[in-house]
């Protein structure tokens, strides 16, 4: 598999690709981001890792971008413990941040994560098909469709509209999306799923009041409506 690694800091970058390299990755690191989009746009890759701040532009622009083509995992660094960059880098599509400074050996098994997660949903066994009111969810293709036409989402969005279609009707909670999708030990702070979800909505061109498909249960969790 071949990781693109977009830091300004060669240090870093070259860093993270040594570790990469060990675990039998293949890697391209780019230090701005004209020569990432163009790397992009001109070779494939499975998994991004993209620095927040470039000389150039910053790793949300470069994430949306990516996000127009490719639906490949996005995991962005950001070297500010605030929570902003953290829910910029998810709304704009990114499925895992890490904070500077990090481990590698943690970067890297996040990484994995992604690969596993997202190799799963495209290669993992037949699951049913979820059809209702005009949308359609295919667990066995990664595929959703909404009045027939492809709605792109990223893995993470996936997983999180494939497991409240697995519980149509149902209430789950967003302790149990996040552990379920994330692979995580959920915290009370943790807004991730929320931001996820707005996502989702906009996608499937939600009403923001009285949304169709994705309701909100307060205080507990979402549902998928199947009346």
């Amino acid at each position: 598999m071949k990781i693109l690694i977009v830091d300004d800091e060669k240090e870093i970058a070259e860093l993270v690709a040594v570790y990469l390299k060990n675990e039998g990755f293949e890697t391209e690191l780019c230090h701005n981001g004209a020569d990432a989009l163009k790397a992009v746009r001109e070779r494939p890759f499975d998994l991004a890792v993209l620095d927040v701040m470039l000389p150039d532009t910053d790793g949300f622009a470069l994430c949306r971008a990516i996000r127009e083509q490719y639906h490949y995992p996005v995991v962005m660094l950001t070297a500010r413990t605030g929570d902003s960059d953290k829910i910029s880098g998810l709304a704009f599509g990114a499925d895992d941040y890490v904070t500077k400074p990090f481990s590698p050996p943690e970067l890297v098994a996040r990484i994995k994560a992604q690969l596993r997660r997202y190799t799963q949903y495209n290669d993992g066994p037949p699951q049913n098909v979820f059809e209702h009111a005009g949308l359609k969810v295919d667990s066995d293709t990664h595929k959703c469709f909404l009045f027939d036409e492809e709605i792109a989402l990223t893995p993470i969005e996936f997983g999180i509209l494939s497991l409240l279609c697995r519980r149509a009707g149902k209430v789950v909670s967003t302790e149990e999306i996040f552990e379920t999708v994330w692979g995580e030990e959920y915290l009370d702070s943790n807004n991730t799923v929320m931001v996820h979800i707005r996502r989702i909505r906009e996608k499937l061109h939600e009403p923001s009041r009285n949304p169709r498909f994705v309701k909100t249960v307060w205080g507990v969790g979402y549902k998928i409506e199947t009346k």
